[in-house]
């Protein structure tokens, strides 16, 4: 297997002092399931690092997939990682826009209105 790119941005932890932007719900569940907040961070990392795609496009793609899970809060902070590792709103727009034949109308209009209101959040 050729060596991974340096183009990713390291994952950031639920320890990390940056848990103000994870939702309280989440907070609450590792909180009183440490072991299962773990367990999911490490799943998270392994992902992270299985293959050639950098950051950006991880960013992208689960956007993409969030939207078919129909995952407001997901979209929400995919969108928000997406600007984080380089994405500009016009890729992260197509992102979204991407998922309408596949997921429908109804709800790529709602994960497109998702994604302004990050936008808005971001500055």
């Amino acid at each position: 297997m050729p060596p991974r790119s340096k183009k990713r941005a390291p994952r950031r932890g639920v320890s990390s002092a940056s848990t103000d932007r994870i939702p309280g719900t989440f907070k609450d569940f590792i909180g009183k399931y440490p072991a299962l907040g773990a367990a999911h961070e490490t799943v998270a990392r392994a992902v992270d690092v299985a293959g050639p795609l950098d950051a950006k496009t991880c960013s992208l793609v689960k956007i993409g997939l969030s939207i078919g899970a129909g995952l407001e809060s997901a979209v929400k902070s995919h969108v928000r990682r997406a600007l984080k590792n380089g994405a500009t709103p016009v890729e992260i727009e197509q992102a979204v826009l991407l998922a309408m034949n596949t997921c429908g109308f109804p709800r790529t209009v709602a994960a497109w209105s998702w994604a302004r209101e990050q936008f808005r959040r971001e500055g």
